[in-house]
């Protein structure tokens, strides 16, 4: 089987740079993980298997019990930044400096006196921390959800990983539910999210079918399956290559491969050597032999291979 890989995928700046931090701390047992550090089940292993205390993304009330805190790639509030602070913590920060931008963008609004509408998905990490340093918000997942908003003064901001399309869908059902409304709105949309959504979009027309990898709970990495499926174009998210089964590809010439920001290199060249022998018509029997994937810890040194 053929396998076509998009122009734009994998890694983002800001998780690579995380990785590179979380590759220089000398004793990750003496360090809390606020969260996830990226939206990567192997990653998250291979954090536990180094001996990174980690605290569920749900649970902020909580103040860890090292002395060191590590702030993730989704960022977290100022008001959370201080409240570590002053319980002694050491913050080592991996905010992505997309996500900062959001936060500052958001902030502007607001002191401007506008309400600010956060287009996002309620109760991501990212948008969390955003609403957290807000007098007002209202997060709005897509247009059949604008309720009624508490002022007429606004302003809009986005989750980074927000597709454009939806963004644009939001905004103009605002303007049409509320044409009195001053609105003004920031785009705060990251860029590695849009050349990979784009990159897909350019992609489908040449392949039958779409192989997408990268954590289940990645906000980027669904966005960019449901791209494929409201084109349609069969499509499979899948985080290792063991996840792949040759009869799901029966009638499939050719297959296109993409990747969520937060997948590592080595797993997507594991995954595209297993789609490789595949063969383009269907043979449900052959044995599938995946690739020896790389130990995580491993590539961290160097990053040679992430």
């Amino acid at each position: 089987m053929r396998v076509i890989r998009a122009a734009h995928l994998g890694f983002c700046f800001g998780v690579r740079d995380a990785l590179q931090v979380v590759a220089e701390v000398p004793c990750p047992q003496d360090v809390t993980i606020r969260g996830e550090l990226v939206h990567n089940p192997l990653v998250l292993h291979q954090l536990d298997v180094r001996g990174f205390q980690r605290e569920p993304e749900s649970d902020r009330k909580t103040v860890p019990a090292t002395e060191q805190v590590m702030i993730t790639a989704h960022g977290i509030s100022d008001r959370e930044r201080q409240r570590l602070a002053a319980a002694g913590k050491q913050l080592i920060d991996t905010t992505c400096p997309l996500v900062t931008r959001v936060h500052r963008a958001a902030q502007q609004l607001a002191r401007e006196g506008r309400h600010v509408i956060v287009i996002g998905r309620p109760g991501h990490v990212e948008v969390e921390g955003i609403i957290e340093d807000l007098p007002s918000a209202t997060v709005i997942p897509n247009a059949s959800e604008i309720g009624d908003l508490p002022s007429r003064f606004l302003g809009v901001i986005c989750q980074s990983t927000t597709p454009p399309r939806l963004a644009a869908e939001v905004l103009s059902a605002l303007r049409e539910r509320y044409p009195e409304a001053d609105l003004r709105s920031i785009d705060t949309i990251c860029q590695p999210t849009r050349d990979r959504q784009q990159a897909v979009i350019d992609l489908l027309p040449n392949v039958d079918a779409l192989v997408v990898v990268g954590g289940k709970n990645s906000n980027n990495t669904r966005e960019l399956a449901r791209l494929a499926e409201e084109r349609g174009v069969r499509t499979l998210h899948i985080e290792h290559p063991s996840d792949l089964a040759p009869e799901w590809f029966e009638g499939v010439l050719t297959c296109g491969l993409t990747a969520g920001t937060s997948t590592l290199d080595s797993t997507v060249d594991a995954v595209e050597q297993v789609l490789s022998q595949i063969p383009s018509t269907a043979d449900t029997g052959i044995r599938l032999v995946p690739p020896e994937m790389p130990r995580l810890a491993e590539e961290w040194p160097t990053l040679g291979a992430v």
